[in-house]
């Protein structure tokens, strides 16, 4: 059985499945409608009623990965939830962007897109400005290549730009909360 309110769904979005929530993350990362969407049918043991990801996306995720059908873990659905994404702000030198996402992590997902940072950087050094006047200058590549505790800021799973903490909760200890505005600075 799910958890009352929950909607747990498989999509297949250019040619790759991705199991999870239906609470509007994947109209985030997609910029169109995905191939196809089932909300799962499995069901659930109940020694794992509170830990879905343990029991349910485990289950779709192998069977998918052993080639199973959509059709074999859920049955079709007409779309996904959807959230609104508030495009950023590009200036001449700038782009305002925002919080659009906060991970089970902790870490900061803005709706800064690696093509749109690209595009406008230009090959130039940059700040990022966030909370409290907080910045970071440089761009990592993993979430350990700063000390343990150390905020960075990289392209993500995504590939939009995300605040983080290298074990850490970026959310918490920097305050950062959905729809706060972030701003790259580019020199």
């Amino acid at each position: 059985m799910f958890n009352e309110g929950s909607k747990y769904v498989a999509l297949k979005h250019q040619d790759h499945y991705f199991v999870g929530a239906d609470n509007g993350i994947f109209s985030l990362l997609f910029d169109q409608e995905p191939d196809e969407v089932v909300e799962l049918n499995i069901m659930q043991d109940l020694k794992y009623l509170h830990f879905p990801l343990v029991d349910i996306f485990v289950k779709a995720a192998i069977l998918l990965a052993k080639g199973g059908r959509m059709r074999d873990i859920g049955v079709p659905a007409d779309s996904i939830e959807e959230r609104m994404l508030l495009h950023p702000v590009i200036e001449k030198d700038i782009i305002r962007g925002s919080v659009i996402y906060i991970d089970t992590f902790c870490n900061v997902i803005t709706n800064i897109t690696k093509d749109l940072f690209t595009r406008v950087q230009r090959n130039r050094d940059f700040t990022l400005y966030f909370r409290k006047s907080e910045t970071i200058s440089q761009l990592s590549w993993h979430y350990n290549e700063v000390p343990e505790g150390e905020k960075l800021c990289l392209f993500g799973i995504s590939n939009h730009l995300e605040i983080a903490i290298n074990k850490g909760k970026a959310s918490g200890l920097l305050g950062l909360h959905l729809n706060d505005i972030v701003r790259v600075e580019f020199h």
